[in-house]
């Protein structure tokens, strides 16, 4: 029976991720965040320049340098009496499968929606997969100090692409050159950013309340323009929606919508604010034995992600797991569900992207980041007492297919090494040639920039300077009977059979017209584009 402090620990975590499409401001947003959650004193900037602080929650050096984010990093703080966790995910497209693993890790999400540009394509993949999982979603309007669209035009589309209705929680004064703060219509206040031209001796950003929209308070800080064009919008949003309903928030019907400057720092800890009010604590999560509670006597995880590397003088390996319920106890002996047996989580660690701190204590909704040996894959639960497998986290097919080569042959076995470490990690998968063997894998991504990222990490983690060699192939999938178990037989029409990691045949294919030919010819065969990682019953 968990004691109470434990119930209230659990209670008070909030654990979320950040979608959004590449340059709507990410990086900036989360470095904002965890600034106003006191773990930094100065948010860096996105790219690194002379006397200007990096990115703290980009780690890897290549992230500093490109100016994205390319890993998922985990970063915590406490903020009004509640622990947070913001799960950082890599912006560009590349990486998708990264961000979706992290996304089933979260409870919430926070959609950032470029003013200017509005609902992008990365922006709609993402938001397919939280309401897929009927997640909870706060929109976060970015960059209203530069040129925009109309905030009812923009609100316009956000429901009309996403089919989801939006509430929105503060209005623009204004929009780029002319964006003077915010109307919060909640707590009928004024908030005004601070310029150059304004008092420096008052405090900023300055907040008034207002009674009504009719106060002659607006005409006192605002422009005549401003104010006519502001409350004329406001009325209409007014006079159209009712109440907010937290209900339908969290069932992921409704989005409450922020308009702010994340670059300026400005309303970012009015988002906050809100966030800590109407986040979801952590929620109960299927598995195959039945619905799992937070507040479950026993503790349960699943891992959502693996690391190799971010200490490269120790060659560390670290699998993170997200806590569904229970405590987690540093040293704890836990059930391995994949592997049938008990393993010990020692060396446990949070994170503030690369840096971490040793933790002993942890609860569902929090991400404990513990040392691997080979141990753990992706998708692997782990419980003590009652049997808990989670879902299973699928992978997406690559599209784009090499082989590696080092010129110096001595070399090629820490080449197999390198690929194999990251490989685990997910961020590249590999296939073997049952005749060649394991040693000259393919490798196979989803997207262009993994095989740059992919041989940097080689050079700068393994001293390795390799060679991609392309491959014709742009098509993999999964043969498997009409009961979902692995094809043992040979395919008619003499397409070769590869082997993934689990063991599994994958077949590659040049082009999609070659994928139709073997459905024809293997009639009785299904073709998975994905292929969920085998568990044992």
């Amino acid at each position: 029976m968990l004691d109470n402090n434990v119930k209230a620990e659990i209670m008070r975590r909030r654990t979320f991720a950040i979608i959004s499409h590449p340059d709507a401001g990410k990086t900036t947003l989360t470095e904002k965040l965890i600034y106003h959650g006191g773990v930094i004193r100065e948010a860096g900037e996105v790219r690194g320049k002379e006397g200007v602080k990096a990115a703290r929650s980009d780690w890897m050096a290549l992230e500093q340098q490109r100016g994205i984010s390319i890993t998922s990093s985990v970063l915590q703080f406490d903020y009004q009496g509640l622990r947070v966790n913001l799960l950082d995910t890599p912006g560009h497209k590349d990486f998708s499968e990264d961000t979706y693993r992290t996304l089933m890790a979260a409870d919430s999400a926070v959609m950032l929606i470029d003013v200017a540009k509005g609902v992008e394509d990365r922006t709609k993949k993402l938001y397919e997969v939280c309401r897929y999982r009927k997640m909870p979603i706060f929109t976060f309007v970015n960059k209203c100090d530069r040129e925009g669209k109309a905030p009812l035009e923009l609100i316009d589309e956000i429901e009309t692409t996403l089919q989801m209705n939006c509430y929105p929680i503060s209005w623009p004064l204004g929009l780029g050159g002319l964006f003077h703060g915010i109307y919060h219509r909640l707590k009928k206040q004024i908030i005004l950013i601070h310029s150059e031209k304004q008092d420096i001796s008052e405090s900023w950003p300055l907040i008034i309340p207002v009674d009504s929209l009719d106060s002659p308070v607006w005409a006192e800080h605002l422009h005549r323009e401003i104010i006519d064009q502001a409350k004329e919008e406001i009325a209409l949003v007014d006079g159209t929606l009712g109440e907010l309903s937290h209900e339908k928030f969290l069932k992921g019907e409704l989005s409450p919508v922020h308009f702010a400057s994340a670059k300026q720092n400005f309303a970012v800890d009015t988002f906050l604010d809100f966030f800590t009010e109407f986040a979801p604590p952590p929620l109960a999560r299927p598995s195959r034995n039945g619905m799992v509670e937070p507040l479950d006597d026993n503790f349960s995880g699943f891992v959502f992600k693996i690391q190799a590397n971010m200490d490269p003088k120790h060659r560390d390996r670290v699998a993170f797991i997200r806590i569904c319920s229970g405590k987690f106890e540093r040293g704890m002996k836990v059930q391995h569900s994949r592997h049938e047996k008990e393993v010990r989580l020692a060396f446990s660690n949070q994170f503030i992207a690369q840096d971490r701190e040793t933790v002993d204590h942890a609860y569902a909704g929090d991400i404990v980041g513990v040392n691997d040996t080979g141990n753990f894959q992706i998708g692997d639960s782990i419980y003590t007492n009652k049997l808990k497998i989670f879902d299973d986290i699928p992978k997406f097919p690559p599209e784009l297919f090499a082989k590696l080569s080092v010129t110096d042959a001595m070399k090629r076995k820490k080449l197999q090494k390198g690929i194999d470490h990251l490989s685990e990690e997910g961020m590249i998968q590999l296939f073997i040639d049952p005749i060649i063997g394991a040693q000259d894998p393919v490798i196979g991504v989803v997207g262009e920039l993994q095989f740059e990222v992919l041989q940097y990490r080689l050079k700068d983690e393994y001293g390795l300077d390799v060679r991609i060699n392309r491959l014709p192939f742009s098509v993999a999938r999964w043969p498997r009977e009409q009961d979902g178990s692995a094809v043992t037989k040979p395919l008619n029409g003499n397409f070769q059979i590869f082997r993934d990691l689990n063991d599994q045949p994958v077949i590659l294919l040049e082009k999609e017209w070659d994928l139709n030919w073997v459905k024809k010819e293997n009639p009785d065969i299904e073709f998975a584009a994905s292929i969920l990682k085998v568990q044992k019953k």
